[in-house]
């Protein structure tokens, strides 16, 4: 099968297709996706078992205390250095608490109170994202940061909100799609040009795929940029350009060894029996 899955960026299309019954109607045995990755030389393929892809979470913390004049602050509750207590705090998580060999982000990425340089606010909202490869460092984060975040507002007088919400789960490649995925590229391009995958604390939709089926998700490489002069005319928007950005521009001459991996791939699989034994996704 072919899945045509609408709302992957920031919408969750897969966990809507298999609440809808994807994986009953359509019964697969593994899944497999791919996402081209520029810095990589063209040419080249990368799959690894294991996490690939850290989950992508948000969170956003309001805290409350009473505002008033600034030149008066002993009169109020300032949540501005509860706020800065607060987010140096998250970090020793990843310094003290989570064991350094585990991956792990905490970026607050926004901080906004007041209006006035004169006047003391009644709040002060953070807000930022959090990645991990397992859910048990996630679990670990989660807790701790509400821990913190409550603990050190309720130190200082003032009243905590936390909201934390797990957007994409992460990526977890199976070892044996993963390497019939690499041995599958290696037919194509060569051993030398079928990498190991680097794990990446960006998040994928796919990740809804591998909770229900084992499978692989893997990376084709999209060139250094040399491409996009052709389009541009040189100049300094020509060169490497990292996803996300304003710039980017697909190299279409990935077309045709994209097409030949996915139909390798289909025929390969076809072609012989999974072991029945071979390890399956573990849900949280």
């Amino acid at each position: 099968y072919l899945i045509f899955q609408p709302a992957e960026e920031g919408g969750g299309g897969a966990r809507e297709m298999i609440k809808d019954g994807l994986f009953e109607r359509f019964p697969m045995e593994a899944v497999f996706g791919m996402h081209n990755w520029p810095g990589m030389d063209v040419g080249q393929f990368a799959v690894s078992p294991g996490p690939v892809m850290a989950s992508s979470n948000e969170f956003r913390i309001t805290i409350t205390g009473k505002g008033g004049h600034a030149a008066l602050p002993h009169n109020g509750i300032d949540p501005v250095p509860i706020a800065c207590q607060i987010v140096q705090g998250f970090q020793t998580i990843l310094t003290r608490n989570k064991k350094p060999v585990d991956g792990g982000v905490i970026s607050v990425t926004m901080i906004h109170a007041g209006e006035a340089t004169n006047v003391i606010p009644d709040s002060c909202e953070i807000q930022g994202t959090v990645r991990t490869f397992t859910f048990e460092v996630l679990d670990l984060i989660e807790r701790r940061m509400q821990e913190i975040a409550e603990g050190l507002s309720a130190a200082f007088g003032a009243q905590c909100a936390f909201e934390f919400r797990r957007n994409y789960p992460p990526t977890i490649n199976t070892p044996y799609e993963a390497d019939f995925a690499r041995r599958v590229m290696a037919d194509i391009v060569g051993e030398g040009n079928a990498l190991a995958q680097e794990p990446t604390m960006g998040a994928e939709d796919f990740s809804y795929m591998l909770l229900e089926k084992p499978g692989a998700y893997c990376f084709i490489a999209n060139g250094d940029g040399a491409h996009r002069g052709r389009y541009e005319g040189g100049g300094h928007d020509a060169g490497p350009c990292t996803l996300h950005n304003p710039h980017y521009d697909f190299n279409d001459d990935l077309i045709p060894l994209g097409g030949t991996y996915w139909v390798r791939l289909a025929e390969a699989w076809l072609a012989h029996q999974p072991p029945a034994d071979r390890p399956m996704p573990v849900k949280a």
